[in-house]
């Protein structure tokens, strides 16, 4: 009903706003009647009674439209809630579907007298089998798919659920042999019936009892096989007492039979050892114990040695007890050889040091300990082999090596080989050994360490001179190769094969220069700087340096030098300039390029000077002429259009001037007509300048310029430009009833000219950007330009040799100053030192002010 008054209301409006412009249209056409006071006074009258009219349809419209805005916003409102609600809605049935439907089953739900409603998968009572919608009731008709005497049992469990609201949970079988379980209650006033398939559980059931009767089989066979077992084999129950024993145990206590053993409680152990297991037991947890302890024991009437393990299950506890008397006895003999053996191996002056299979110190001599002067008492407390590398390579009694930890392992491998291992270490004090490895029968290593110092020294120094010499030059990133004097190549590195492509498998066979160079000629084909390096191997009259270059084919620029070594060798040596040899290639055209820049710059300005000011100048003649109604008078439009020719060409002048100054600065060309400047009058001509716009936009313009000011050697012309240009800037960022202010000073060594205003000011993101090209901000002013005025005022002072500052913050007006150095006339200014905006945010001198920059002109 909303929608429908609101569009009687909208066509209503309609309506009238068409009558409202019928009466315009005629109020328009009695305009044109004839005139005379009364009919005037009408036509008035008639044109403010249309207003009104107009004016109360427009009110009318806008309410109208606010009215239906308002009612549209709340039908909106009201439908998104629905829609939001219809989702809740549909969630709930979403997931009320999803746990009806999570397993196989029926549920059936009567309320009141009114027919039943069936959901979930009724193929349960059909066995599976597809059925129709109006076929879904013959679930309820138990006897066609249930046996008979369930069938009448569930019957009359449902009438008790429908009748007294009595509950039920029957488990019901199929025609077919599946498992139903029917589950009855009442719900919310509403009788339940929920039917589930339980096939699978039942099945799942005897499974596990068919895995039960396997796993008591399987018990039975294990308690039979430690029957069998000769060590003695125990288990206790959780309050410590023996539960089972085997056939070894019974007889080892000499116990008649297993039950007499178990009601007897005979121990195999005495008293305190079974507190020693206990205490094992608690230490084994934390993880510091043995995992067997060696314990005495009576067995069958003697004393024997037994390993014994006990370990804790959730039943209790199960315990086994090794006999290992012979074990200690043969121990014990070996122990005695291996006694006199130490004896004599302690003897001997080469250095012999034993490990076991777990690379652990069992035996060294004297000679091993005086070898690497170790303290007894590590070497005592049985340290891993590498442990003891690593101790010998912390006090820097091992050669060093690239990889320690790859040759430590490599040293650790001779425990995993079969034969005998011969190596060489030399160490960092001279010392060379000869190292044997020889791995032990029953497991670990025997090391032989023999000192050949002073047969390998010398042999030792020239390889070690050798390696470091050969792998310092294959590192190097510069191609290098050494021929022999027969010219035969003897060494080369890496990277001289990269670059010449050359296969490492031919230079093994130490091929001649010239086959060589055969191979280096595909990648670069000048023939003469490679006669020279050819001759420079093998040549015979003199051996000098050389130094040439080579261009390879792909671009790369090789410097090329050849040292004659001793006994007839040469060195070859190769250097990638390429780099260098492009940048000197590209400087050389960009400074061409410059140059022709530079040209085309003069040239530019030189035309343009002509080609643009000239007949702009005669525009503005010709517009002046006009003006001056010296060829006729004009009417108000003429001259109004004649006067904005006129401004817009002087401004149109002003930018190219502008911008021919600084193409004359950057092309160098523009040079300072200096000469005596009397200061106050070159203020005056600035100011006559501005006078105008200081009258427009009522601004006060306050001099501050003492009368003993004097004269300085510089550019009127230019000086004049500065201060209109920093007043017209100062102008325009002042707002109506403010000021500018210009104030000069004159110091011993300076004269600083300043302009202030008191405008906007500007944030120190413009301000930084205030003195480059192009750069304008309006900053909310009726300022406009082009950003070339104040870039014109930085050229201009620096040309003077001066500099120029800037002062301003947001709301506290800008003030710029311009400092140029006292020059005597005939001397020369001195150069800026500063660069481009560098005196930008430099505070003014002391007294001085500095002009306004609320944006750049």
């Amino acid at each position: 009903m909303g929608v429908e008054r609101t569009a009687r209301l909208r066509a209503g409006a309609g309506a009238l706003s068409f009558a409202a412009l019928g009466a315009s249209h005629a109020a328009c056409a009695a305009e044109a009647g004839p005139e005379g006071p009364a009919w005037t006074i009408g036509r008035q009258m008639h044109n403010v009674a249309g207003v009104a009219v107009l004016a109360g349809l427009v009110a009318f419209a806008v309410i109208l439209s606010l009215l239906h805005l308002y009612e549209r916003s709340r039908w909106t409102r009201r439908e998104r809630e629905l829609a939001v609600a219809l989702d809740a809605l549909r969630g709930a049935h979403d997931r009320a579907e999803m746990l009806l439907n999570a397993e196989h089953q029926v549920i059936v739900t009567w309320d009141g007298r009114s027919e039943p409603v069936i959901e979930g998968e009724v193929g349960l009572a059909f066995d599976g089998a597809r059925t129709a919608a109006g076929s879904a009731r013959r679930v309820l008709a138990f006897g066609t798919w249930l046996v008979p005497a369930d069938a009448g049992a569930v019957e009359a469990a449902v009438e008790a659920l429908r009748a007294r609201g009595t509950g039920f949970r029957i488990h019901l079988r199929s025609q077919s042999g599946r498992s139903i379980e029917a589950q009855g209650q009442a719900v919310a006033g509403r009788a339940l019936l929920r039917l589930r398939e339980t096939t699978e559980e039942r099945r799942e059931i005897a499974d596990l009892r068919e895995t039960l009767d396997e796993a008591r089989r399987g018990l039975s066979a294990l308690a039979g096989l430690l029957d069998a077992v000769p060590q003695p084999v125990w288990r206790r129950n959780r309050e410590g007492g023996l539960a089972w024993v085997n056939t070894a145990y019974v007889a080892a206590v000499e116990a008649g039979s297993r039950e007499a053993a178990l009601q007897a409680g005979i121990e195999l152990l005495d008293r305190s050892a079974r507190e020693t297991i206990a205490r094992d037991d608690a230490a084994r947890r934390t993880g510091t114990a043995r995992a067997a302890m060696r314990l005495s024991a009576v067995v069958a009437g003697s004393r024997r040695m037994l390993d014994v393990f006990e370990s804790a299950q959730e039943s209790g506890r199960v315990g086994i007890a090794v006999d290992v008397s012979e074990l200690e006895s043969v121990r014990a003999d070996l122990q005695l050889q291996m006694n006199a053996n130490v004896r004599t191996l302690d003897q001997l002056p080469t250095a012999v040091a034993m490990f076991d299979d777990r690379q652990r110190l069992i035996f060294h001599n004297a000679a091993y300990r005086q070898l690497w002067d170790l303290d007894a008492a590590f070497l005592d407390g049985r340290p891993l082999d590498g442990e003891i590398l690593d101790r010998l390579r912390a006090a820097r009694k091992l050669e060093e090596q690239a990889d320690f930890r790859a040759w430590k392992q490599g040293v650790l491998a001779a425990y995993r080989a079969v034969e005998a291992n011969e190596t060489w270490w030399h160490l960092p004090d001279g010392r060379t050994l000869r190292v044997v490895a020889d791995p032990n029968p029953q497991g670990g290593l025997t090391y032989l360490f023999d000192d050949v110092t002073d047969r390998m020294k010398a042999e030792s120094r020239y390889n070690a001179l050798r390696k470091v010499q050969s792998e310092t030059l294959d590192t190097l990133k510069e191609p290098v190769a050494v021929f022999a004097s027969d010219g035969r190549i003897t060494f080369w590195n890496r990277a001289f094969a990269t670059v010449w492509r050359l296969d490492p498998a031919m230079l093994e066979q130490r091929p001649r220069v010239e086959a060589v160079i055969e191979i280096c000629r595909i990648l670069a084909p000048a023939e003469e700087p490679w006669l020279d390096i050819r001759d420079a191997v093998v040549g015979l009259e003199s051996r000098v340096g050389l130094a040439c270059r080579l261009e390879v084919v792909d671009g790369t620029v090789l410097d090329c030098a050849a040292q004659p070594l001793p006994e007839g060798a040469t060195l070859l040596t190769l250097v990638d300039v390429t780099a260098s040899v492009n940048v000197e290639r590209a400087l050389t055209e960009k400074n061409e390029a410059l140059e022709k820049a530079a040209q085309l710059r003069d040239t530019f300005v030189h035309h343009v000077s002509y080609e643009l000011r000239s007949p702009l100048t005669n525009i503005i003649g010709f517009t002046q002429l006009l003006g001056d109604e010296t060829v006729g008078a004009l009417n108000e439009r003429q001259r109004e259009y004649s006067e904005h020719i006129m401004r817009s060409s002087g401004a149109l002048l002003v930018i190219i001037n502008d911008i021919l100054d600084l193409a004359s600065i950057d092309a160098g060309s523009l040079e300072l007509q200096r000469e005596m400047v009397d200061v106050q009058t070159t203020i005056e001509g600035a100011v006559r300048g501005i006078e105008d716009r200081l009258a427009e936009s009522e601004i006060t313009l306050f001099r501050d310029v003492p009368e003993d000011i004097g004269s300085v050697h510089a550019d009127g012309k230019r000086v004049r430009q500065i201060l209109f240009n920093l007043l017209s800037n100062a102008v325009g960022f002042s707002s109506a009833g403010q000021r500018v202010e210009v104030r000069a000073r004159r110091t011993q060594d300076e004269l600083v000219l300043s302009v202030r205003d008191f405008g906007r000011g500007m944030p120190p993101e413009v301000a930084s950007h205030v003195f480059d090209r192009f750069e304008s901000h309006t900053l909310g002013t009726r300022h406009r330009g082009v950003g070339l005025g104040l870039s014109i005022v930085r050229s201009f002072v620096e040309l003077h040799g001066g500099r120029i500052g800037l002062e301003t913050a947001p709301g506290a007006g800008t003030c710029v100053t311009c400092t140029f150095p006292l020059v005597k006339p005939g001397a020369l200014a001195p150069p800026a030192e500063q660069a481009p905006g560098e005196a930008i945010g430099t505070p003014a001198p002391r007294g001085a002010y500095a002009a306004p920059v609320a944006s750049v002109i």
